[in-house]
């Protein structure tokens, strides 16, 4: 295979990748946009891989180890997705986004230490200066996304008895200074690589990589976990480009920069929807003191009802908008909502869904659930366009959402003031289901759960939706 068609099928590769970005962008045209992604990536691991036999000389163990590489890796990736729960999807993305990072670091460690078999520079030469800056960097970014994503997939998690990867914020005096002494340690070392090509210079670029990932992670609480996950996915990105410009390789290159620039940009419209400070969230330095507990939560009346009773408060609402959260991601309740919602709309209802950008614990999670049950597109509708109408509404139902409905954002001194949320309290009347009054990531009462107009449905939501289905019927 000449070098112009390895050249050429890694341009239509690209072309399909960002013709899969564009299709993403929205629901309609998000299978398209899918289609093309494995189109893309088709191209570029098979290109790569007749590249690589190239390099080899066409030996026959060259082609042994990509077409075992190709078995495993694709056997374990269909593995995981046929098995993984749509509530495990966020901590999925945190594992993919670690072995992004992981790669680079090995691919950055394999070009120092054989530069001739990457075509880098000839054998016995060393390496173009340039050259060692992108491996340095590549590696270093890598390294701070492998451990980064590790932490952050115990803290999605939420399982694990292990400190680091428990859903508060890990804390203490001096963490920013230190985490400033780190990168600017690495800075040293890197320009020390550049210099001499220095292997102690190279492992220590790595180690304080891998270190200033946990301490970037550890602080960041469970209510923030949504920006991290963006902000990973964008350093995976930059990651697999700094390894691109090493290895002169124009696909990594490009979907590397296609990834980590559609990652930080994602990352500065929930820093936005979060009320965050998008710096804060690069230098790891912000995080609201999740797991807190919610101060005499228990000790307060609520007005509670039954699922027969909220059946019949939406059978005679002529307006009802539904707002999604993580708990009916931990029921799978979205195909009992649709069968809910078409019952209410065969009796004349308005049903609309109204969707908070960081619902559940990633981005577009909510939009996902919905997706897979099938509901159609025209009634999901996003956290601006859909505010203003809650003040219309007859009924807000709130299946497992707590602090995006909280109205806590809307005081000064609250640990999420300033935080956009669905304005589900100005609904006529509101039935929040949850399994408990236990507060939400951020820790914090919820004052929506006490207001005269709001009903409390206990329980697991796919049962409470199902018996309040059987009760409209």
């Amino acid at each position: 295979m000449s070098m112009n068609l390895v050249t050429l099928l890694y341009l239509v590769a690209s072309v399909c990748f960002i013709q899969a970005l564009k299709g993403l962008s929205h629901p309609t045209t998000s299978i398209r946009g899918n289609v093309f992604g494995m189109a893309g990536m088709a191209i570029a691991v098979l290109t790569t891989g007749a590249l690589i036999l190239k390099l080899a000389g066409g030996q026959p163990l060259g082609l042994a180890y990509v077409l075992g590489g190709l078995v495993v890796g694709g056997g374990i990736g269909t593995v995981m997705a046929q098995r993984v729960e749509m509530t495990k999807m966020p901590e999925l993305v945190a594992f993919m986004h670690s072995m992004i990072g992981l790669a680079a670091v090995c691919i950055a460690v394999a070009a120092v230490a054989e530069p001739h078999a990457f075509a880098i520079a000839a054998r016995g030469e060393p390496i173009p200066g340039g050259n060692r800056i992108e491996l340095a960097l590549g590696c270093f970014i890598g390294a701070v996304t492998f451990s980064g994503s590790v932490i952050a997939f115990g803290k999605l998690g939420g399982k694990y008895k292990f400190r680091l990867f428990q859903g508060a914020p890990v804390t203490f005096a001096g963490q920013h200074w230190l985490n400033l002494a780190l990168g600017l340690a690495a800075a040293f070392f890197i320009f020390g690589f550049w210099h001499s090509q220095s292997w102690t210079d190279f492992l220590l670029i790595t180690a304080l990589g891998f270190t200033l990932g946990v301490l970037l992670i550890i602080p960041i609480g469970g209510a923030d976990m949504p920006v991290v996950v963006s902000m990973l996915n964008s350093y995976s990105g930059w990651a697999a480009a700094g390894i691109g410009f090493s290895l002169n390789n124009s696909m990594l290159i490009i979907a590397g920069s296609l990834v980590g620039s559609s990652g930080a940009i994602l990352s500065y419209i929930m820093c936005k929807a979060m009320n965050r400070s998008f710096f804060n969230v690069i230098l790891g330095g912000f995080g609201a003191e999740a797991g807190a507990a919610a101060v005499d939560a228990q000790q307060r009346n609520v007005r509670s009802g039954s699922a027969d009773d909220a059946a019949f408060i939406l059978g005679n609402a002529e307006s009802v908008i539904i707002v999604p959260g993580y708990g009916l991601a931990v029921a799978r309740a979205q195909h009992a909502v649709k069968e809910l919602a078409q019952k209410l709309i065969e009796r004349g209802v308005t049903v609309r869904y109204a969707i908070h950008p960081v619902a559940g614990r990633m981005p577009g999670h909510m939009n996902v659930l919905l997706a897979e049950a099938e509901v159609p597109y025209d009634q999901v509708h996003e956290m601006e366009d859909i505010n203003a109408e809650f003040g219309q509404t007859d009924v807000a139902i709130i299946l497992g959402a707590n602090d995006v409905v909280n109205p806590a954002a809307l005081q000064k001194g609250s640990a999420i003031y300033g935080m956009p949320i669905l304005e589900a309290y100005k609904a006529r009347t509101v039935i929040v289901n949850k399994r408990s009054m236990a507060a939400g990531y951020a820790g914090l009462d919820n004052e929506l759960f006490y207001m005269d107009k709001t009903m409390m449905v206990f329980g697991d939501a796919k049962k409470v939706v199902e018996d309040m289905v059987k009760a409209i019927e």
